[in-house]
């Protein structure tokens, strides 16, 4: 696999952002998404499992607040959790104890946060 190939510069930013990973495509299989140009196989797109999303989710807003989850002060915590549910964090299951347990703090927090954001 050309790492320089033009389709993969082009779609590598794209890939990275939905936290995918580009393959050589013999070694696709399952869900990847083969990449052709011209005729010829150029590599395969693994994609996120539902497993690996809230993982991806949660290492993107720490990236963009600067800091874990559970080092960020109470404000911070709340546009953390905003940024996740506005992502559909919260449609995974179980999502509400892990990301609560990421911050330091109970479910409860994380529904009234979520209940505030959301006007309710």
């Amino acid at each position: 696999m050309r790492e320089d190939h033009p389709l993969l510069e082009a779609v590598r930013p794209l890939v990275e952002a939905m936290g995918a990973e580009i393959i050589d495509p013999t070694g696709a299989e399952g869900d990847c998404i083969l990449l052709e140009w011209e005729g010829e196989l150029v590599a395969a797109v693994r994609v996120l499992t539902l497993h690996d999303a809230l993982d991806h989710l949660v290492t993107q807003v720490e990236g963009e607040l600067g800091g874990r989850l559970a080092e960020l002060g109470r404000v911070q915590k709340q546009v953390a959790v905003r940024l996740l549910d506005e992502r559909g964090a919260f449609r995974l299951r179980r999502s509400i104890n892990e990301v609560a347990d990421l911050m330091g703090v109970s479910r409860i927090t994380i529904y009234n946060y979520l209940n505030s954001i959301r006007g309710e």
